[in-house]
């Protein structure tokens, strides 16, 4: 069995349907010890195919369209937000206090890029720093080779700050968190029956180049995984409005990134439940990336909005699951590779490393977006609601153990196709946020949408409303 028969498996796909799918290997994309080209090329496939699946069935066609996966375009996307520029600025990925950083022991991985959590840091580790140039990276790391890495992590951790100690793999193997993350499957499903109103088939070429047109879909997401599976369904069609509270704002740079597609909207849901009540009423696909329990508070988990919304589709993503130890706590993809031990194995002796892509970030989210669109497809003739949910560190566990490495990986091998470099996958477009340059989608399949139809505008610029629905929806 490859990566994409078990994949596509764990999406409840049918297997025929795999040889729709061709692929354009290229070496020298996205070269590391751990098989991330693989696990990039299968994540997009699967979520292509799910595409042009959806299409077929809403349009009422025999045959799926063929999908092209273009190692090349895969690469491109894996790192859009390095290749991004604003008027020709480059963007800022990490922060001065998002980094690695030597303890009295070893290493930790620390993510500092939204101001609360650089607040917390500095709180757990008793620094003070005025606004000056070096953003008190100073001061930190001498409050950091003090202390243990694992002191570090529980400090900060329960703070509400972001630490994560670098774990060897037989480190991460012997923790708890990773035991419950090994027993859960890559996507988790639970499926109602019964509830739920069909959607009609619609006609044929309009539906096939945006396979989710008519649906409408909260986005709840932050960071890159969960807006990349959103920003995906956006380039197929949907209706996709994101909703922020409004003291938070998304980090520019990576709203512009993964803004295509979407309105963007402010809404206080202590304050104004009953606007976000109007929203669900209306929504067909919930997708949300908080950490787990964080909205529950507010009758938000994911299967108190199925029972308010019979037929509803919800899409979970959360770092490390909502299962184990470690099921409460915040994470990123690079705190993620700290802690599974993927930084000790990209490293040397002397320095941990990383990942040539935010590739756990990346990758899950097209696999988030792949689920929605095969519930989608099990929901044209009817049927309940759905909840998938998927996590960062069952993804890392698919890289390290289960991922196949090409027998032609880095080193290995000849006879692929050449990687120019990643100008043939990118674009440009004027937007209300300026000049954008910008890495296209690597979803492709026949029939399929080139682009998406509107750049991203102004973050929390939109009314938490919905659009005008396109004429496809029935």
């Amino acid at each position: 069995m490859t990566d994409m028969d078990g994949v596509w498996a764990a999406l409840g796909g049918d297997p025929a349907l795999l040889p729709r799918v061709s692929t354009v290997v290229r070496s020298g994309v996205l070269d590391a010890r751990l098989p991330v080209r693989e696990l990039a090329r299968t994540c997009v496939g699967v979520c292509a195919l799910a595409a042009a699946e959806l299409g077929a069935r809403r349009a009422g066609l025999a045959e799926v369209p063929r999908v092209r996966v273009d190692d090349g375009a895969v690469g491109t996307a894996f790192v859009s937000e390095r290749h991004l520029l604003v008027d020709g600025r480059a963007p800022v990925n990490f922060a001065p206090l998002s980094r690695f950083w030597r303890t009295a022991d070893g290493w930790v991985r620390t993510h500092a890029n939204y101001p609360h959590h650089r607040e917390r840091l500095l709180s757990a580790l008793g620094v003070r720093v005025d606004e000056l140039p070096d953003e008190g990276v100073p001061a930190v790391g001498s409050a950091l080779a003090e202390r243990s890495s694992l002191e570090v992590e529980e400090a900060v951790c329960a703070a509400g700050g972001l630490a994560f100690a670098l774990r060897t793999p037989k480190e991460w193997a012997a923790h708890e968190q990773a035991a419950a993350v090994r027993e859960r499957p890559l996507v988790e499903w639970r499926r109602w029956e019964g509830a739920g109103a069909p959607r009609a088939r619609v006609p044929g070429a309009q539906v096939l180049a945006r396979p989710a047109a008519g649906v409408r879909v909260l986005d709840l997401t932050r960071v890159i995984a969960g807006p990349v599976a959103t920003r995906t369904l956006a380039l197929l069609g949907a209706d996709v409005l994101r909703i922020d509270p409004p003291g938070m704002p998304e980090i520019l740079d990576q709203h512009a990134d993964t803004g295509f597609g979407k309105r963007s909207a402010t809404l206080d849901l202590t304050a104004d439940p009953k606007a976000f009540e109007a929203l669900l009423a209306e929504a067909d696909v919930v997708v949300t990336a908080y950490r787990p329990g964080a909205l529950d508070r507010y009758g938000l988990s994911p299967e108190a909005l199925v029972e308010r919304r019979p037929g509803l589709v919800v899409a979970q993503l959360s770092a490390w699951g909502t299962y184990g130890p470690w099921a409460g706590r915040r994470g990123f993809d690079s705190l993620v590779q700290v802690a599974t031990g993927i930084a000790a194995v990209e490293g040397s002796r002397e320095q941990p490393g990383a990942l040539p892509a935010q590739a756990l970030d990346h990758g899950t989210g097209y696999l988030l977006a792949a689920a929605v669109l095969r519930a989608l497809t099990e929901r044209v003739d009817g049927g309940g609601g759905r909840v998938v949910r998927l996590a960062l560190a069952r993804t890392a566990a698919w890289l390290t153990d289960g991922v196949e490495p090409d027998p032609d990986s880095p080193g290995s091998g000849d006879g692929l196709a050449d990687y120019d470099g990643p100008e043939a996958w990118l674009a440009e477009r004027d937007s209300p946020l300026g000049r954008l340059r910008y890495a296209r989608s690597p979803v492709s399949f026949e029939g399929g949408p080139e682009d998406w139809t509107r750049p991203p505008g102004v973050w929390g610029g939109d009314e938490a409303r919905w659009g005008r629905v396109e004429s496809s929806r029935r």
